[in-house]
Formats: C-alpha cells, structure tokens, sequence
C-alpha cells in the first residue's frame, strides 16, 4: 500500500515562511521523481516544483522561483518544500506527487493547506 502523507501546513503572515514535508511509504522511494502542486479556490492545480529521482535536478514554477526551495532525502523518504517570503496568493492546498515513468506509476497525497493572511 503506498501512502504519501504531507504535513508542514499552517497560517502564516505575509513575508513568512514554512517547511512542508511529504513522507512516502510502499514504495521504492529513490527511483520516483518527486513534485509539489497546488491548487487554490477557484484555480487549477498548478505545479511548483519538481525534483529528480537522485535530487541532481530540480525546476520550479515562475510564481515561485527564488522563494521556494525542494529537497529530498532518499534516506529517510521525505520530499520537502521550503516556502520563504510567502505570498498570499500562495495560500492554496499543496499535495505532493509521486511519479516513475519507468514503472508507469503515478501516487498522490491527499494534502496539506497552506494560509497566507495577516
């Protein structure tokens, strides 16, 4: 049984920051690509960042290149979002995602909300 369990999320004023994680279990944790969506009422999901199977790689979304940082630690299953200078628009639902093209596999988690308010 694969799980992907996301935690970090909170309230947050403007110009804060926050470290969200998503632990993954049943799967073999190195060999998946790693990425954070989010999605915000009224809007799509939208991808923010994207890190490789050996986290050699990682890509980002425009809204928030320089602000946010992935990570992984393959010794410990855990993918992470660091999310500094925080915006309100970033106030969304972020779910990590788990994918192998080479396996042909594709998890979700079932996310963590993320506020931006004064």
């Amino acid at each position: 049984q694969v799980q992907l369990v996301e935690s970090g999320g909170g309230l947050v004023q403007p110009g804060g920051s926050l470290r969200l994680s998503c632990a993954a279990s049943g799967l073999m944790f190195s060999n998946y690509a790693m990425s954070w969506y989010r999605q915000a009422p009224g809007k799509g999901r939208e991808l923010v960042a994207v890190i490789t199977a050996a986290g050699g790689d990682t890509n980002y979304a425009d809204s928030v290149k320089g602000r946010f940082t992935i990570s992984r630690d393959n010794a410990k299953n855990t993918v992470y979002l660091q999310m500094n200078s925080l915006k309100p628009e970033d106030t969304a639902v972020y779910s990590c995602n788990a994918r192998s093209y080479a396996y042909g596999r594709n998890y979700w988690g079932q996310g963590t909300q993320v506020t931006v308010s004064s």
